[in-house]
């Protein structure tokens, strides 16, 4: 009977192997749980943290030199993509920038050099080369931005764009 005692004793006890194939795995499901949440946790974060612009030209100073006086006919508009603005050559030979967003919802207004007008295609916005609104759902003209002309070179601050409800005289930069 002692035998038997002896091999229902020695049944009854995991062995060795057991024990450490359980730890074994139990420490790579430790380590892969951690290294999912370290996964996670960067993902969190690269969602949360800002975007920066991959322009370095306009991200430095938020001046772009358009060219000089010279370069732009009156009556004409010339697209400036890597500042999203158009440069609008009035009759006078005054400088306007106007922001390539429709102040409806924002999309992207293309000018259209034969109509002389910029016509948004999202939902038929009409505006002037002054950026007025010609036909709605537009509630007010396009933005602009702020025009110097430095040296007989226009010099464009894209740094904010300036809201506004009309165009008015003042907002021209001359010559």
């Amino acid at each position: 009977m002692s035998s038997q005692k002896i091999k229902q004793t020695v049944d009854n006890t995991p062995p060795i192997e057991s024990k450490v194939r359980r730890s074994l795995l139990n420490g790579l499901w430790m380590a892969l749980s951690g290294l999912a949440l370290a996964e996670i946790a960067w993902l969190v974060g690269s969602f949360l943290k800002p975007l920066q612009s991959t322009d370095s030209s306009v991200q430095a100073a938020d001046i772009i030199d358009a060219g000089p006086v010279d370069r732009f006919a009156p009556n004409s508009v010339t697209a400036f993509p890597p500042g999203r603005f158009y440069l609008a050559c009035l009759e006078d030979g005054g400088f306007l920038a106007l922001s390539r967003r429709c102040t409806h919802l924002g999309c992207t207004v293309p000018w259209d050099p034969e109509r002389k007008q910029f016509a948004c295609p999202c939902h038929a916005s009409v505006f002037d080369i002054r950026g007025e609104v010609i036909q709605s759902p537009a509630p007010r003209a396009l933005d602009r931005f702020a025009v110097s002309i430095e040296n007989r070179r226009v010099k464009v601050d894209v740094g904010t764009p300036i809201r506004r409800s009309a165009f008015r005289k003042d907002q021209v930069a001359h010559r």
